[in-house]
């Protein structure tokens, strides 16, 4: 994982002083190795039982925003015209299967003991392998959203601005990129660039109204 492209390492600007900007300088592109490095960083995220149930589409075409622009609804086109990029971030109800293979590695690295290794197999592949569709879903939804929202730290640490949208055909994005709809469950598209006018700073409620100890 790199952060040789960091510009702002202020945790406090980063989380704080980060809005939601619609309208981007639409000549203004990202190099797609930025792009993947802002995405390396973004999936040091947390994950259920780290399987890292997160796929995602970097949309920086023409031919790509075409598509994208055939499932978002039409009050967020203005962010796809004008953006670097647009990355769809989905959740993979099957990244279990696949599992092994991280804490294989693990285990070759010296990082965890074969006896470690196993007890995390035993303990949790078969929650999974036995799981319902719609726990899978849930999951991938989780662990996606958790790369989502760290996307778009990481996208203002290296200076630059986003918009995480939801305003799509949620059926339509994993076929219209060529995925598989029963795999991939769309999760959120992230819109990425350079801001060309000062977004709202919009209000919170207060922590109080929204929190209850007991």
């Amino acid at each position: 994982m790199t952060t040789t492209e960091i510009k702002n390492n202020d945790f406090k600007d980063v989380v704080f002083n980060r809005q939601s900007v619609r309208e981007f300088d639409p000549n203004f592109k990202i190099d797609p190795a930025e792009l993947q490095a802002m995405i390396d960083e973004a999936i040091s995220a947390p994950s259920a039982c780290n399987l890292q149930s997160w796929h995602f589409v970097v949309v920086n075409s023409d031919e790509g925003k075409a598509k994208a622009k055939s499932v978002l609804m039409p009050f967020n086109h203005p962010q796809l015209d004008s953006c670097s990029a647009m990355i769809f971030v989905l959740g993979d109800t099957q990244s279990h299967l696949v599992y092994r293979d991280v804490w294989n590695k693990a285990c070759e690295e010296g990082r965890i003991t074969p006896e470690k290794r196993d007890q995390i197999f035993n303990t949790f592949l078969p929650m999974y392998e036995k799981a319902t569709p719609d726990f899978l879903k849930m999951d991938a939804t989780i662990d996606g959203s958790m790369a989502a929202m760290q996307l778009l730290l990481v996208a203002r640490a290296h200076g630059y601005d986003a918009n995480p949208i939801a305003g799509y055909a949620a059926g339509k994005v994993a076929t219209t990129f060529g995925l598989d709809a029963s795999r991939y469950v769309p999760v959120m598209a992230i819109a990425v660039g350079k801001k060309a006018s000062e977004p709202i700073t919009t209000t919170r409620y207060a922590g109080t109204q929204v929190t209850e100890f007991i």
